[in-house]
């Protein structure tokens, strides 16, 4: 059985590729099924456009309502039947809808050793508090700001030069390697479930 996985990205999405790259290898038996976005004319749709896999846009317009907003994303993801959600570069939080149906199944990254540095601005954050180590973080997904279950952490070294860039690009790396390893051992969990009749 197959690991059905739906990406939700923002920007380029470094971390679909990464994730891409790993499952071609071979090292994680999935498949991303479709790849969603909270914005148009990303270089993370294109990615996964270019591979033919389906995508969806889905943004959220300011003023509007959020309730409404998470049903449609929920409804959206839902299509494609997938057995993990993740969170990868997703700049929207998500609602009650959406954890009701995929809660304990949606993953995010973070790039900080939570809880240190939640919220949008971890590397510069741990930069300002004059940390020695900061590093990454892959979690579950809970109607928090990055406040669910650990799932897998690294430490980074934060180096008397470093500028927020700088050690952000090194816990970029960490983090890509973390979100894989999680995802593989999500899939290899899922496959060595009976199946239901």
């Amino acid at each position: 059985m197959t690991c059905r996985v739906v990406v939700l990205v923002s920007g380029s999405g470094t971390l679909l590729a990464a994730l891409l790259e790993a499952i071609d290898a071979g090292e994680v038996p999935a498949a991303v099924v479709a790849v969603g976005a909270d914005r148009t004319g990303i270089e993370g749709l294109a990615r996964a456009e270019r591979r033919g896999i389906p995508t969806f846009s889905h943004p959220y317009v300011k003023g509007s309502d959020r309730a409404v907003w998470d049903a449609e994303l929920t409804r959206r993801v839902a299509e494609h039947d997938p057995d993990l959600v993740v969170s990868a570069g997703f700049m929207k939080l998500v609602g009650g809808t959406f954890l009701a149906r995929f809660g304990g199944r949606m993953i995010n990254t973070h790039p900080a050793l939570l809880p240190a540095f939640p919220g949008m601005h971890g590397p510069r954050d741990a930069l300002a508090a004059g940390v020695k180590v900061t590093g990454a973080t892959v979690f579950q997904v809970d109607a928090g700001v990055d406040t669910g279950r650990i799932l897998a952490q690294e430490a980074v070294r934060v180096l008397p030069d470093d500028t927020v860039e700088s050690l952000h690009e090194r816990i970029k790396v960490v983090e890509r390697r973390l979100l894989i390893d999680t995802v593989t051992d999500f899939a290899s969990n899922l496959r060595e479930q009976p199946e239901e009749n």
